[in-house]
């Protein structure tokens, strides 16, 4: 074996032995910093989400994060344990870059439009997050958090309570995080929407419904985010007053 392999292994085996049972990075005290300053949480942070915006998840790797931070393997995980604490970490980042609104609307439906639209928008700015939902490992960060306090605290004030509340939480959640990986991923050329609108017009016999409304040609996906939230919201403003 690589003989700096094997150090990182055992780098990984004692954080792991130090922190047994506690597998998510905001439920573990972080590590001061050892030997060389300038290697902090916060600069490995901003160099991760860097390194993401620009290659993506797939080329997340602690090794190439450590060489994008020009130290060694070893000096990275001192001070995070894994590349699923990296990825929490620079996650709950992006959420700090906007400021909440430091007042309440007087309807709390106005507060909900603001976080849901400022939340697409950083997914949008960073859009390797919203591959997130296929992980599994929720999302607790400081920041984040301060985002769903706000997000639920508006949903009791519009008469949600229980299970109606956490089932319309994630109606959100799955809506912001659904539409901004889809918007991020399918980037059809106009060529393939003429020839895809062509193929369905083909089969209109088939798919009369999907041949008539613009299934593949339809990139409008400002108006289709918009529409959608205001469906959502007035399906749950239906179940307050039901």
């Amino acid at each position: 074996m690589d003989p700096e392999v094997d150090v990182i292994a055992g780098k990984e085996r004692s954080r792991g032995q130090a922190g047994a049972g506690i597998g998510n990075v905001w439920l573990r005290s972080p590590r001061g910093n050892k030997g060389e300053p300038p290697l902090t949480r916060e600069r490995i942070v901003q160099a991760a989400v860097a390194l993401l915006d620009e290659e993506g998840m797939d080329r997340l790797t602690m090794r190439h994060l450590a060489e994008r931070l020009q130290v060694g393997a070893t000096t990275l995980y001192w001070h995070v344990a894994t590349k699923g604490d990296v990825i929490d970490l620079a996650v709950d980042a992006i959420f700090g870059e906007t400021s909440l609104p430091d007042q309440r609307a007087e309807n709390p439906r106005d507060d909900i439009v603001v976080l849901v639209n400022t939340w697409r928008q950083a997914m949008l700015r960073h859009p390797w997050a919203a591959t997130l939902p296929a992980r599994q490992r929720p999302l607790m960060g400081p920041n984040f958090l301060a985002w769903m306090e706000f997000l639920q605290s508006g949903l009791v004030r519009a008469g949600l309570t229980g299970k109606r509340l956490n089932a319309a939480t994630w109606a959100l959640y799955n809506h912001v995080m659904g539409a901004t990986a889809t918007q991020s991923s399918l980037q059809l050329s106009a060529e393939d929407a003429r020839r895809g609108q062509e193929y369905l017009e083909s089969r209109r016999d088939q798919y009369p419904t999907v041949a008539a409304n613009n299934y593949i040609c339809d990139a409008d996906w400002d108006t289709s985010f918009t529409v959608g939230l205001g469906l959502l919201l007035d399906g749950i403003e239906a179940q307050t007053r039901s």
